[in-house]
């Protein structure tokens, strides 16, 4: 009789530790959720692209991803990090318009860097499937800060990412030459196509075996 109590008694703790593991274990999972991810972008995987329209047709470039990285807390809304593209890559197809663009507008030997640095956001990120944001933070071009907000949709699956992000920069009102001639018009503002990718990286979780 002693030893069927005795079995019962350590049949009831193997229970209780093993409820009390998961427990554990649930409450690691929900905390490494609520705390904060990074967001490394891939430089193969993104692409920049241009739009400036004129009286004759569309001019259409790309500029090339130099690195970029964020970390968001979505307990707090806040993000940071930083988007850097090279200036200098910029191409729209012709050499003429090109050295025009980089000599006289971008100034890109003077100012090689086009960089984003986020502080917030508008909106929640899901931890899986698609969200709408919208991204506050400095943007800085030709060597200017100006704060912007852009509209993002972003798509997270198992350690991926993606992003899509489209905004109009004022280069004329932010004080850099508009190329226009007495033959030729082009507009004073121009449109961003920011398409992102890359790994996430999430707080890492104790090993489930130091609870077995």
């Amino acid at each position: 009789m002693n030893l069927t109590r005795k079995a019962q008694r350590c049949r009831s703790w193997r229970r209780l530790g093993w409820a009390i593991s998961t427990l554990l274990l649930a409450s690691l999972v929900i905390s490494a959720a609520a705390e904060g991810a990074a967001f490394q972008l891939d430089p193969s995987q993104t692409s920049v692209k241009f739009t400036l329209g004129d009286i004759l047709h569309t001019v259409q470039g790309t500029f090339q991803l130099k690195h970029g990285s964020v970390e968001l807390d979505p307990a707090s809304g806040t993000i940071s990090g930083e988007i850097v593209v090279d200036a200098k890559s910029g191409k729209s197809g012709s050499a003429m318009r090109d050295r025009k663009m980089h000599n006289e507008i971008l100034e890109s030997e003077r100012y090689p860097e086009i960089s984003f640095r986020p502080d917030r956001i508008e909106g929640a990120v899901a931890p899986q499937g698609e969200s709408s944001i919208r991204v506050h933070g400095r943007f800085n071009i030709h060597g200017v800060d100006r704060e912007i907000t852009v509209p993002a949709e972003m798509e997270r699956s198992e350690g991926r990412w993606t992003a899509t992000v489209h905004f109009t920069v004022p280069y004329a009102k932010w004080g850099m030459k508009n190329p226009s001639t007495l033959f030729l018009h082009v507009n004073d503002s121009v449109e961003i196509d920011l398409l992102a990718a890359g790994s996430v990286v999430r707080p890492p979780i104790a090993n489930p075996a130091r609870y077995q």
